[in-house]
């Protein structure tokens, strides 16, 4: 009968040695476990394909095309030049005319009554005039020759002198007036302080007294907004 050769029993110094190098690996396994979640080697890629693919330089063989930013512009060789709109165009514009030009109206004008002083002493005569102002942003034509003209003055309800009585030789001047011109006679009109009549133009008048008296004027039918007002001494 053969006898079992017994085992021999590990010393306590193996048993160390063992427990030691299962230590080891287990620590080895854990930092590396732990060395990947702070390292993530796939973290950027992973940002890259969410931020989408990054566009590709341009070739610096071909020349970048102009923008709108940089005011510059390919012109157009076969670029024809626009047609006028037909409704929108004036016909005497296309012509090259002046557009024409209306008579004054009594919106379109101021007249005034003009007297050189306000007093006038012992044989002083009253140089009396015509103001136009042209109120609008537009010119207008006006007869302002002596055809068209009427100079009357007046004491109270009494009218003492007419420039249409005995008038000799009228005339006619027609004159545009600019829009927001103001134009004076060239000459006043001397009243000699006498009282005048169609009816005696040759006969002798009676002078004129002493007070107050008013001018009114119109021209071309247009009267005057009010009164100049002057005294005789």
């Amino acid at each position: 009968m053969s006898s079992t050769p017994s085992r021999r029993r590990p010393s306590p110094a193996l048993y160390r040695r063992r427990r030691l190098v299962v230590v080891l690996l287990a620590l080895l396994v854990v930092g590396g476990i732990v060395a990947l979640v702070i390292w993530q080697p796939w973290r950027s890629w992973l940002d890259a394909a969410a931020s989408g693919p990054s566009p590709a330089p341009a070739s610096s063989s071909a020349p970048a095309s102009p923008t709108a930013s940089s005011g510059s512009a390919s012109p157009s060789a076969t670029s024809a030049p626009a047609e006028p709109d037909p409704e929108s165009s004036d016909p005497a514009d296309a012509e090259g005319d002046e557009p024409e030009v209306l008579p004054c109206t009594t919106g379109d004008v101021t007249v005034s009554a003009v007297a050189d002083k306000s007093a006038y002493g012992t044989g002083e005569l009253p140089k009396l005039s015509i103001q136009l102002v042209n109120d609008t942003e537009f010119p207008c034509l006006m007869n302002v020759g002596t055809t068209a003209q009427t100079f009357e003055i007046t004491s109270g309800s009494d009218t003492w002198w007419r420039s249409t009585d005995c008038q000799s030789e009228p005339s006619d001047q027609v004159v545009q007036l600019n829009g927001g011109q103001t134009v004076t006679s060239a000459e006043p009109l001397v009243w000699d302080r006498t009282r005048s009549s169609a009816d005696d133009c040759d006969g002798q008048r009676q002078s004129a007294l002493p007070g107050w008296y008013n001018l009114t004027v119109s021209i071309g039918g247009i009267e005057s907004v009010e009164p100049a007002q002057f005294t005789l001494r």
